[in-house]
């Protein structure tokens, strides 16, 4: 079930050396926060998903620079070279996960939902996903999200996803054998470079930056979603995301006006 990261005191250290990469100010950081304050209220608690406050949903979508909804909005990347994205990189609609390899919610959700959002809304280019690994299950959620990035680099990293989170698998571990494992079931050709790559000071680097972000926007339970800067926490039913999208398209369709 959903677990908040290491404790108060190594999150309070760490937190004093982060740096804002999106936010300057710390007026702006403040108000970022307070805005994801209903999110992590309603974080899957006793093994039942959160339900997205409606106060998160009416948020204003404004150019404003202390604007909650649009610093959020702010954070998708839209990197055409993303290898953790499927969709489109102008696509109206981004949707950011950040999620855990053994987080069981994560893995229901990758499994009953994810696939039908990529059906109905990354192929006909409304959606595009992006993933951010934000481990908080201690080190085999960081060596398994390392080797995600890893696979990705040639090009895997939906396989290797769709493989980490099969039913069963977190129950395996995510030792050194089994990662390779993993990224041989999906379809890795050069096993000797992901080995290289997952261990590497790259990989390191981009764990760092997507657990960063998470941190910064006050991320504290997987998996946690921003749909275009609207909050979504847990694996909520696919009807909620279906809802989610919709508004956020038409909030898009009428700004482009």
């Amino acid at each position: 079930m959903p677990a908040s990261p290491s404790p108060s005191s190594s999150s309070s250290s760490s937190s004093s050396s982060r740096k804002p990469l999106l936010i300057s100010a710390g007026v702006a950081l403040a108000a970022v926060t307070l805005g994801l304050v209903s999110w992590q209220a309603t974080k899957p608690d006793n093994g039942t998903a959160g339900t997205a406050p409606s106060s998160a949903a009416s948020a204003p979508e404004t150019g404003s620079a202390t604007d909650p909804a649009a610093q959020l909005k702010a954070l998708a990347r839209r990197e055409s070279g993303d290898k953790l994205a499927a969709g489109r990189a102008d696509a109206p609609v981004v949707l950011i996960e950040y999620s855990d390899f053994k987080c069981g919610y994560c893995g229901k959700f990758a499994r009953d939902t994810e696939p039908e959002l990529v059906k109905k809304y990354v192929e006909d280019g409304t959606l595009r996903i992006e993933w951010r690994n934000f481990p908080i299950f201690g080190a085999d959620s960081e060596a398994a999200a390392k080797a995600a990035w890893a696979a990705g680099q040639q090009d895997r990293f939906a396989q290797f996803h769709a493989a980490a989170y099969a039913e069963g698998a977190k129950e395996k571990g995510f030792g050194a054998d089994r990662l390779t494992e993993l990224a041989r079931e999906a379809g890795v050709p050069d096993l000797e470079r992901f080995e290289k790559d997952r261990a590497g000071e790259q990989a390191a680097a981009a764990l760092a930056k997507d657990q960063e972000e998470g941190y910064r926007i006050g991320v504290t339970s997987t998996p946690s979603f921003l749909i275009n800067g609207q909050p979504i926490a847990g694996a909520q039913p696919p009807a909620a995301f279906d809802a989610a999208i919709a508004k956020a398209k038409a909030q898009a369709q009428a700004a482009a006006k």
